[in-house]
């Protein structure tokens, strides 16, 4: 055979035989021959592999593929699943709830006939300043000593009304307790009772001259308890059937509680003066 004669190293092909694209080249004496051009086979071979950078951009598509479908099988169990710490139970004295004073804590109204603070004589607008002979900072306070004491123990209150301090005892309840006597009043077959006055346009005043406070009554509707009895616009309500009036909201409880058709004794401020009215209540 011819000594010139060259063969590829990669696929075999003599020179005329096959691809005329070479990487290099062999003669039969050994001797190696650089070639021009790199053969088909090479180029077919170089063309398989796969980059670095081509797999990289191929794991960060799988990741993100397999986030997203992650994402979308576990969202709709998320929704349904609340995550709550459960409040520890507590003792209920029967009012709407505390807010902080300079001197303690107060509260709107009493909001359970028949419950703690009812029967303990406490009505909104008080300020407890002592509670269990613990002295009252803030509502936080009040709310965690309400959570440490037992239910059915009896504790000393001491409050302040009108710039005066007074003492009661108070024994608390359970919250079904609460809940039972709230079920009750609103079952009593009597009703609720219906004084006729606007309580929105109601609110707390000072009575002139005194450290006492009343609800001022803004507007009396027309041929409706309160003003068939001879109340006025203007009048300052400190007392509903012998329980000390200080805020709208007790006002609202106390008219709600008196009894349709009963007579209730009203006491008033009227420029200055002191009234009393026998008002016979109507029914909601």
């Amino acid at each position: 055979m011819p000594s010139e004669l060259r063969f590829c190293r990669n696929c075999g092909f003599r020179l005329g035989e096959g691809v005329a694209e070479y990487t290099e080249t062999v003669r039969f004496d050994g001797s190696r021959v650089p070639a021009v051009s790199m053969p088909a086979c090479a180029q077919r071979k170089r063309r398989r592999r796969v980059s670095g950078m081509t797999w990289i951009f191929v794991g960060l598509l799988a990741f993100f593929v397999c986030a997203a479908a992650f994402t979308a099988i576990v969202t709709p169990f998320k929704q349904h699943i609340q995550f709550s710490v459960p409040l520890a139970p507590r003792s209920y004295v029967g009012v709407n709830s505390f807010d902080t004073t300079e001197a303690g804590v107060t509260f709107d109204n009493v909001d359970i006939p028949g419950g703690p603070a009812d029967l303990a004589g406490l009505v909104g607008g008080d300020v407890i300043t002592k509670f269990d002979g613990r002295d009252i900072r803030d509502e936080d306070q009040m709310m965690n000593l309400l959570r440490q004491t037992p239910t059915g123990k009896t504790v000393n209150v001491t409050y302040i009304r009108d710039g005066e301090t007074k003492t009661t005892m108070l024994t608390t309840i359970s919250n079904e307790e609460a809940d039972r006597l709230r079920a009750a009043f609103r079952r009593r077959p009597e009703g609720t009772g219906r004084f006729g006055y606007d309580d929105d346009q109601s609110e707390r005043v000072e009575i002139p001259g005194t450290t006492m406070f009343g609800v001022k009554l803004n507007r009396i509707d027309a041929s409706l308890p309160a003003d068939l009895a001879g109340v006025k616009k203007g009048d300052i309500v400190t007392e509903f059937d012998g329980v000390p009036i200080r805020t709208p909201e007790e006002m609202v409880m106390r008219v709600r509680r008196a009894v349709p058709y009963s007579t209730i004794k009203l006491v008033v401020f009227r420029d200055g003066e002191k009234l009393e009215i026998p008002v016979k209540m109507g029914r909601q």
